[in-house]
């Protein structure tokens, strides 16, 4: 993430922007700014920047080598740049912005995992984007002196892959040892003195289940078709490998500026002449790459990880904005086909988000990062049986009651408005109450009568410049409160976030080019 320098201290404070004069808001103090993020210039000169190169470009291999191609970089990157281009073309009605999406459109679609001829966990190569490490669980495979295949070692915890075995000799000779160490999380677990022998009360695979979840969420399966006796290990160090799964959310985040692209193309005479082709083209695409999360999918609105998905919780409830975040897509592709299965489904989350937000003092809402009632939220046990376990990766996990972040929270607000705009869930008072989240619980100000702002949007813990980077990803909300673009430039002037201060391309260049065309959006 690029560096967001403060502005110097000696300079005057001035008001965050002529908008809230104008608006007869009260006046907002940020320090005189030094770029104009409001200048359609600035966007310009960032994004020439950003197709120079870096993580979040559209260039993933044929292989497993790159590690941006496989942690999710079109996901948390390009996908803000694709929407930047289509706020600044709303804003501007310029098609050179258009232009530069079917450019970078056509990247990301070459390197879908069925264009790239790669599979995911269940052997399917298929039109959407696979991500495994740090995402997905590890695996380990102990394997004998012959290297048959004994015992699998499955590790939940993200980053498996930064995990290293050593298997040690045990103090007899049917016995041995293992300790793991994950140098990311600077984790370490060790089980001495573990068996093959089912009937054992050192068998590996019930006393690694006994102790899981553990630091590092581990559980152990046995590999041999026929076990024997005195089987062990072979001595040595061992990595864990993590397993590739496409995540709906990915999916959402790539594919719903590309379908709003058809959206817009499809609803004007004058773009289809020239675009009709791609539209078209990327209406299938994206058609398609929802569908591979239909048996996600569940008819409270809401997406679950399947059981037995290498994903630490498999078997629950998926995040709020996880579920939404394809609900973005689904919103465009309700618009542009007037399919009523995507209008239903799109019906359905917005109940769903809806059931989940409370009313707080202020009149804003509230909401949390896991479903509330869901698996997470409310938390399990282990059952004893890893068969009848809600999750095989995590026996037993939670309350995980947090609220929902900054960042994650600007998912869930995209999704709220385009639903409310597309006249298919919430109401003007949700959208009402949505900005007030920001104006209020969000940003607020710190001794200095500066602008700063709140981690969560319940407004529990100020967050760090980094955090202020994200804000204007809230800017759909600014049509019910024009405060939240106030705020918004206000905490831009005061970091004054540029994509040269890191000396590189980082994954928060794709932020910054979003909201900065936000702030042209908007302005």
């Amino acid at each position: 993430m690029p560096d967001i320098r403060p502005s110097r201290r000696a300079v005057l404070r001035l008001t965050a922007a002529g908008a809230v004069a104008a608006s007869g808001l009260t006046a907002i103090p940020a320090y005189a700014d030094e770029i104009d993020y409001t200048a359609r210039k600035t966007f310009d000169d960032w994004d020439r920047l950003f197709q120079q190169g870096g993580p979040g470009q559209p260039d993933q291999p044929n292989d497993n080598s790159n590690r941006d191609g496989r942690s999710g970089m079109l996901a948390w990157s390009q996908s803000y740049v694709l929407l930047g281009l289509i706020r600044m073309y709303e804003k501007y009605r310029d098609t050179h912005y258009l232009d530069r999406l079917i450019d970078n459109i056509d990247q990301v679609l070459a390197v879908r995992d069925n264009k790239r001829g790669v599979k995911d966990y269940r052997g399917l190569s298929l039109p959407a984007w696979r991500a495994d490490h740090p995402y997905t669980t590890g695996y380990a495979t102990l394997a004998d002196s012959n290297g048959q295949p004994l015992l699998d070692l499955r590790e939940a915890l993200s980053y498996a892959e930064d995990t290293t075995i050593t298997v040690t000799a045990g103090t007899r000779p049917d016995m041995f040892s293992v300790q793991l160490v994950n140098t990311f999380n600077n984790r370490t677990v060790t089980h001495t003195d573990l068996s093959l022998d089912s009937a054992s009360p050192d068998y590996a695979v019930s006393r690694i289940y006994a102790a899981a979840p553990g630091p590092l969420q581990l559980t152990a399966i046995d590999r041999r078709a026929v076990p024997r006796a005195g089987d062990v290990p072979q001595p040595g160090s061992y990595t864990m490998r993590c397993e590739p799964v496409i995540f709906a959310v990915h999916t959402g985040m790539i594919t719903y500026p590309i379908a709003s692209f058809a959206r817009i193309v499809l609803s004007s005479p004058v773009l289809r002449r020239r675009y009709l082709r791609k539209a078209l083209e990327y209406l299938v695409a994206c058609r398609e790459a929802v569908a591979v999360h239909d048996w996600e999918y569940r008819d409270g609105g809401y997406l679950i990880w399947p059981k037995s998905q290498p994903l630490a919780y498999d078997g629950c409830e998926q995040p709020i904005n996880q579920s939404v975040g394809l609900g973005q897509t689904l919103v465009e592709l309700a618009l542009a086909t007037h399919d009523r299965e995507y209008r239903r489904k799109v019906a359905a989350m917005g109940r769903m988000l809806a059931g989940q937000v409370t009313v707080d003092a202020g009149d804003a809402y509230l909401w949390h990062y896991w479903p509330t009632g869901g698996r997470i939220y409310d938390g399990f046990v282990k059952t004893g049986d890893p068969e009848t376990d809600v999750s095989i990766f995590t026996p037993s996990a939670g309350p995980a009651r947090q609220f929902e972040d900054i960042s994650h929270g600007a998912i869930d607000v995209e999704f709220a408005v385009r639903a409310y705009r597309a006249r298919l869930a919430f109401t003007a008072q949700d959208m009402a109450r949505i900005a007030r989240t920001f104006t209020q619980n969000v940003v607020t100000t710190d001794a200095d009568g500066l602008p700063v702002i709140h981690t969560t949007v319940a407004g529990t813990t100020v967050g760090a410049p980094s955090v202020a980077q994200q804000a204007p990803r809230w800017m759909q909300a600014n049509a019910w409160d024009p405060q939240v673009h106030a705020q918004c430039l206000a905490l831009y002037n005061r970091y004054q976030p540029t994509p040269e201060r890191d000396g590189q391309q980082a994954i928060g260049f794709g932020w910054l080019l979003a909201n900065v065309a936000y702030l042209n959006w908007a302005s």
